[in-house]
């Protein structure tokens, strides 16, 4: 039976069938986010993308119909043990999203955000997603209400969990690897850029290095601004996130905050090696487990029967794996294959790191 374009059904499909061809990650996002909108109303929204291995905040992001002002207030509540439905539970819970008022049971002055950061913009809730797959963090969002408007449901909160996965897996694809350019071996050569951040997480000072690295994300070689993905380590003074630049390269942050009374914190941005980056790119072709451990002892040099004893299977069975693992990866050999999946290179991002945009409700 043919679904009616008016019914909720069909909007969601729409919303999944135009997800699945998106270019790029800010073209999900948007897309994703004005057709949500028909299905659960909201007011302002966030969208990003997460290092997958740690589910920290990444690029990009899409920010819609909010200013920079109380971002820290934000990502600092997630450092709470008393935070509401913060991400890094979400990634292990049994269903990916969350409203606030639901949660706590109409009574959002329980969680340390709403004082913070909700109360002061008028918004009355918060929807949140993590986007996952593969057990992973690829993205998250947040909607938020404001608070004249009734609370989200929990029907609508099982209706933007059930979009997590399929919006996960294009945000996955996104990242398989392209071919080194000469842009990206110039990014590789760069030195170590470096900032350093007072107490209060403000910036003290950075290296040109550092600029440039930020630039190569945000391509805006002029902007002066701290990018969300570096305050947040700032604030923890711990912690890595990987990043992608324009150029298609990988690139590593990391936080450490240094001993004394001033305890300050330096984070440095540098080039990501290989084997930064190397889970996330073989998980972008959706290999099983059987074949992600093929790939590995492949990639190591060893041979079909070394491989089959270290696995306990057949030479045979060895042989099909690899033959599966060409076909999703696209290369025809053994050595492609290591160069693929283990080069240091992705596919560029097409658009700004953050894209802050006004919406109508």
């Amino acid at each position: 039976m043919t679904r009616r374009p008016d019914t909720d059904a069909w909007k969601r499909d729409e919303l999944l069938a135009r997800a699945a061809d998106a270019p790029d990650a800010l073209a999900l996002f948007a897309g994703a986010s004005t057709r949500l909108r028909r299905l659960v109303p909201f007011d302002a929204a966030v969208w990003r993308a997460t290092d997958p291995l740690t589910g920290l905040i990444a690029a990009p992001i899409r920010v819609e119909n909010l200013d920079e002002e109380g971002c820290a207030a934000f990502w600092t509540s997630e450092s709470d043990p008393d935070t509401v439905n913060a991400f890094r539970d979400l990634v292990d819970a049994r269903v990916p999203a969350a409203a606030l008022r639901e949660s706590t049971g109409d009574r959002p002055e329980l969680g340390p955000l709403y004082d913070a950061y909700l109360r002061p913009r008028r918004f009355g809730d918060e929807l949140r997603a993590v986007l996952r797959v593969g057990g992973r963090p690829w993205g998250s969002v947040s909607l938020f209400r404001d608070r004249d408007r009734p609370a989200f449901t929990a029907a609508d909160t099982e209706l933007v969990a059930g979009l997590s996965a399929p919006l996960a897996g294009r945000l996955r694809g996104f990242l398989r690897p392209a071919e080194v350019t000469s842009d990206a071996v110039a990014e590789a050569a760069e030195a170590t850029g470096v900032l350093l951040f007072d107490r209060a997480g403000r910036l003290v000072s950075a290296n040109e290095q550092a600029r440039a690295r930020i630039a190569s994300v945000t391509g805006e070689p002029g902007d002066a601004s701290t990018p969300i993905w570096i305050a947040t380590l700032a604030a923890a003074g711990t912690g890595r996130v990987r990043v992608r630049t324009r150029a298609g390269r990988w690139l590593v942050c990391h936080a450490s905050r240094l001993s004394g009374d001033d305890a300050f914190t330096v984070v440095m941005i540098e080039a990501a090696p290989a084997s930064e980056v190397s889970t996330i790119i073989v998980e972008t072709f959706e290999l099983t487990v059987r074949e992600t451990e093929v790939t590995r002892l492949v990639t190591s040099g060893l041979a079909t029967d070394e491989i089959a004893r270290r696995l306990h299977i057949s030479t045979h069975t060895v042989r099909d794996h690899i033959k599966s693992v060409l076909g999703k990866v696209g290369v025809a050999s053994r050595g492609e294959l290591v160069a693929k999946l283990f080069t240091e290179y992705v596919a560029p991002a097409t658009a700004p790191a953050v894209h802050r945009v006004r919406s109508a409700g």
